[in-house]
Formats: structure tokens, sequence, C-alpha cells
């Protein structure tokens, strides 16, 4: 399969190295070419737009950071919607707001072109082994037809609806990452308020119903007190402003995810945007 590439940072890059052993044809594009100099030696080729690369290949695959990139590479001037052909299967592996990923694939769509909201869970460390939770918005047939790319970056492809639902499950699973890790540290907290190692703990519960990726992951780092970023702060708190935002359009609210929230705003706020967003847990542990 020709598969397009846009979007080569921490994400994109093991994708793209993957799709190739994967036995795809792959070609890419970035704002800076020097950051595709590793993909090339590796075997993809270049295009020069957006445009000329989506008229070139069966599926696009795009991984950038918010709504409004996703819009600019896909409709933007020089975007591949100028350069796609009919029958173009266009792939969002970001994390952008529902409602985005509506506007964007009715647009594409006046183009003969299908849109997947496919935003993904798993980290670097899926990104790298090829073993990505893929969920996956849009029309079951262009699925079908991207299924061999997908199939080379992740392990586990849900097909949860129409436009937009890949992203609402994607809010969803951001909700159960940022509240989880704020229990974390309030298990933390607990164990050293009682003079109680927390390491012990963790373990104890790791083996009973609390189990979860959340308390396995992030409670050794709060143990080793090191937060090198597997996920960036400033990225969780631009995806829990779109599950609030999300919310607020429905009517509802969302208490736990609005605290914890807050707390990953106030640690972007003090400088701690480049740090996981399990460094929240120093803000909880130095309150009463």
């Amino acid at each position: 399969m020709r598969v397009g590439y846009i979007g080569l940072g921490i994400m994109g890059r093991p994708c793209v190295l993957n799709l190739l052993r994967a036995g795809h044809e792959v070609c890419v594009w970035a704002r800076r070419k020097e950051s595709a100099e590793p993909l090339l030696q590796s075997g993809a080729t270049w295009a020069d737009s957006p445009a000329a690369l989506a008229g070139q290949v069966d599926v696009l695959v795009t991984n950038v950071s918010d709504t409004v990139d996703v819009e600019s590479v896909l409709l933007g001037e020089g975007g591949a919607a100028e350069g796609a052909k009919p029958g173009l299967v266009c792939v969002d592996m970001s994390t952008i707001a529902p409602n985005g990923a509506r506007r964007i694939a009715a647009a594409l769509a006046e183009k003969g072109v299908d849109f997947l909201d496919c935003p993904v869970s798993g980290g670097e460390v899926g990104a790298v082994n090829g073993t990505l939770t893929v969920m996956v918005g849009g029309k079951g047939e262009a699925l079908d037809k991207a299924l061999p790319a997908l199939r080379a970056m992740g392990q586990t492809i849900t097909h949860i609806g129409a436009s937009g639902a890949g992203q609402v499950a994607k809010a969803c699973n951001q909700i159960a990452v940022a509240v989880g890790v704020a229990a974390v540290a309030e298990i933390v907290k607990l164990a050293k308020a009682c003079d109680v190692d927390p390491a012990p703990v963790r373990a104890a519960l790791l083996g009973g119903f609390a189990q979860s990726r959340v308390l396995d992951v992030h409670g050794q780092r709060m143990i080793d007190d090191n937060y090198a970023p597997g996920f960036k702060a400033k990225l969780h708190a631009k995806d829990m402003h779109i599950v609030l935002d999300t919310a607020r359009e429905q009517g509802i609210s969302l208490p736990a995810a609005e605290r914890t929230m807050q707390l990953i705003d106030e640690l972007v706020a003090q400088g701690g945007g480049e740090l996981d967003s399990s460094a929240i847990a120093k803000l909880i542990w130095n309150r009463n």
C-alpha cells in the first residue's frame, strides 16, 4: 500500500518505521525536512507539500498537535485536499475535538475523500512496538481500506462509530488516565503521611482490584520522582480542555475530570508543561 505520513514527532517517526517494515511504500512531509532525514535514509520518500503527498498515496496519515494543525495540513492552502484524488482515505491519529473531526470529514467528503478520526493510546512505547490502541470514527468501508496500514502501527483497532466517535473514545481515555494519575498521587501521599513505604503499597494494590496501567507506570514514576515525559503535561492539558469543552457542549458536568484538568493547567502555568503529566503529584503532595 502507498501510505503518506504527516507529523514526524515522537509518535510519527516510529509509526513510519513500522509501516516501512511491514512492506508499505511510505512518502512523508514535515514543516522541517531535517526531521524526516532519518526516515528518508530508512526508505521513505519525500513530498514537497501535503497536496503533492496526497496525490500519490492510497492512505494519508496525519499525526499532529491539535485541531487547527489537522485543518491546516488537510484543508489549508497547499493542503492535502488540493491534491487528493477521489477514493483517498485520510487517517488522523491526532487527538482533536470531536466536532473538529466531524467538520473535517464533511469538508473532505465534498472532494470524494474519506476521513477517519483514529486517535491512539499507548504512548511512545506503543508507537515503537507497533502495539498502539486505535479508536476509529468514520465509515466502515474506509476503515477496511486503511486496515493494512493501521495494523502495521496498532495492535487493538476498534471501530467506535461515525465520524467523531473515535475522538469521543479518546476523550474518555484521557479522563481515565488523568483522574487515575491524581488517584495514584493521593495513594502515595496517604501512605507517606502514615509513615508507610509507598513501594510495597503499590505492589500490593497491583495484585488486587485497584490494579491498573496508571498505577503500574505512574506509581513507579512517583516513587522514583522521575517525570521525564512519556506524555507531556501541556498536551494532556490540551486534551483535557477538549474533554471539558465536549462535556459543556452536551450539557453535562464531569467534576473529577474538571478538578484534574485544573491541576494539569496549574502544572503547565508553573513551567512544567514539558514534564510528564504525572508531575501533578507534586502539587497534590504539597497541599494539606
